[in-house]
């Protein structure tokens, strides 16, 4: 196995290869803004860093959200292009999966909840169990609808201490942790995503209403 891992549901654009035991190399750059920018640089990068070339790889895992539509595409669009060009499997993961991932391989010990931010004053969420399996979610909700569980990890538990009391890292997802869920799953024999973008609601770009045609019915 040789996974090359990427996400942009996040603020966070991360990238790593992974061998199926050990992170090769791993990519990492906070920037909301950037995603597009940002994504196929990361992936040189953790290719060369870790002497891997592209045609050796056997399999690409991307995180698919929930996340804002802009960055979420980018990295979706990027896994669906490499696959085509390469003759790879694409593997969905959720992102907050793979935050859960990350969050008990830190230490973090459950049931705990992941809560990412939503913008408009809203988180997208789940909750784990013990074993950090998935036992609620993935939804966006408003931070006050929820009762969330005793511990809470990401961004948007942090930003709402309120709801979230003791909310703590890791704040974003990670491609390392990403490629380790993939893995872990493939291994067990479960089935993971397909390639398509949980946005959980519709993207805030809307075509206006009521405006005038400019030709000719």
């Amino acid at each position: 196995m040789l996974l090359l891992a990427f996400d942009t549901a996040t603020p966070a654009v991360t990238a790593a290869v992974f061998d199926g035991t050990t992170v090769l190399a791993e990519a990492w750059t906070v920037d909301a803004r950037r995603h597009g920018e940002l994504l196929l640089p990361a992936v040189d990068q953790v290719l060369r860093e870790a002497g891997v070339d592209k045609h050796r790889l056997t399999g690409i895992a991307v995180g698919v959200g929930p996340g804002p539509y802009t960055g979420l595409r980018v990295g979706l669009v990027t896994a669906a292009a490499l696959g085509h060009a390469l003759d790879l499997p694409v593997h969905g993961v959720c992102t907050l999966d793979a935050i859960a991932h990350r969050a008990r391989a830190e230490g973090v010990t459950g049931p705990f909840t992941v809560a990412t931010d939503a913008r408009r004053k809203e988180v997208y969420w789940a909750s784990y169990d013990a074993d950090g399996v998935r036992t609620e979610g993935p939804s966006v909700d408003r931070p006050a609808d929820l009762t969330p569980e005793p511990r809470s990890v990401g961004a948007g538990a942090l930003l709402y201490p309120e709801v979230f009391p003791g909310a703590q890292g890791p704040e974003h997802v990670s491609a390392g942790a990403l490629a380790a869920f993939a893995a872990a799953e493939l291994a067990a024999g479960r089935e993971l995503l397909p390639c398509v973008p949980l946005y959980l609601r519709r993207p805030d770009a809307q075509v206006p209403a009521g405006y005038k045609a400019v030709l000719p019915a």
